[in-house]
């Protein structure tokens, strides 16, 4: 008698994979440097304060002459300025302009280098010629004897206006940057089959050429806000714009003015916008690791 034994196959159970979610890889991609992680808690925590601390802080601060140059305490974190003021609140009451005009001026500089510059290396020509010898006319004319001009014959007491005026006179480095990385990128066969569609010259600046220099264009951006918060706050150091409301650079030109670096007392009071001013330049610093591994195809890891 023969038995027969039947075999039975064993399928392998498919692996459904859960799809990651696009937010998700990016922010993996933003935390993925050290460096950049502590950047991005830096601006952000100096953003929020300066941003949402003056909503729960006094405008005017009381002068209390009996209370000059006190070093921190319990009532007052960073100690006291010339006139018995609070520093503390003084540097929270200060960041907000700094960070509107430094980002405002550095978005207006961005786009004026981008536009033009792009513009001139891929049309060449007349356009070149043109937008080449603006750049170096502005580039020879020194910005602080400039804005000291204007500051004399206009009230530079808008953000707004000084965030225009500095950004005005900040692209042209830029720019000769973005007509450099665009003369190398209209050689592209990508470029030249989009050429060969007639897709049209803003389509193929917006869709084929710029989107490969976004890391190149966003460390820039930061480059251009640091500078721009330099030249804002060396205004107000040197007097060049009013010396009213609240600012880190205020707090300078008074500490100045009023002989604050000659007295051992007043240290905290001369360091705390030196730190702010610092950190939130060291932050957006190292931010641009972290954006550059996510717009830079070549950095990102699996």
């Amino acid at each position: 008698m023969t038995a027969t034994v039947g075999t039975s196959t064993l399928e392998s159970p498919t692996v459904v994979r859960k799809p990651v979610r696009p937010s998700r890889n990016v922010v993996r991609a933003l935390t993925r440097s050290r460096s950049g992680t502590i950047g991005f808690v830096l601006v952000g925590l100096i953003v929020l304060v300066s941003l949402l601390g003056p909503l729960f802080t006094p405008d005017t601060l009381p002068t209390d002459t009996s209370s000059v140059y006190l070093p921190p305490s319990a009532s007052h974190w960073l100690g006291t300025d010339s006139s018995g003021r609070d520093v503390l609140i003084q540097v929270i009451n200060g960041g907000r302009t700094v960070i509107v005009v430094g980002f405002a001026a550095a978005i207006l500089s961005t786009l004026i280098a981008i536009v033009f510059g792009s513009l001139a290396a891929y049309l060449g020509g007349v356009v070149d010629s043109v937008v080449t010898a603006a750049t170096d006319i502005v580039l020879t004319v020194p910005q602080i004897a400039l804005l000291a001009v204007l500051s004399s014959l206009y009230h530079l007491d808008n953000s707004l206006l000084l965030a225009s005026l500095i950004g005005i006179l900040s692209w042209p480095t830029l720019l000769r940057a973005v007509r450099a990385q665009v003369l190398s990128l209209r050689e592209r066969e990508y470029v030249e089959a989009a050429q060969l569609l007639d897709l049209g010259t803003a389509r193929i600046l917006s869709v084929e050429i710029l989107p490969n220099m976004a890391s190149f264009i966003v460390m820039n951006f930061m480059i251009g806000m640091t500078n721009a918060i330099y030249a804002l706050v060396g205004l107000y150091f040197l007097g060049l714009a009013p010396l009213a409301g609240h600012n880190w650079g205020i707090m300078l030109n008074e500490a100045w003015t009023r002989g604050a670096i000659f007295d051992s007392d007043s240290v905290f009071y001369i360091l705390s916008p030196v730190i702010a001013i610092s950190l939130l330049q060291l932050g957006l610093v190292l931010m641009t690791r972290s954006l550059e591994e996510l717009l830079n195809p070549r950095l990102r890891q699996d």
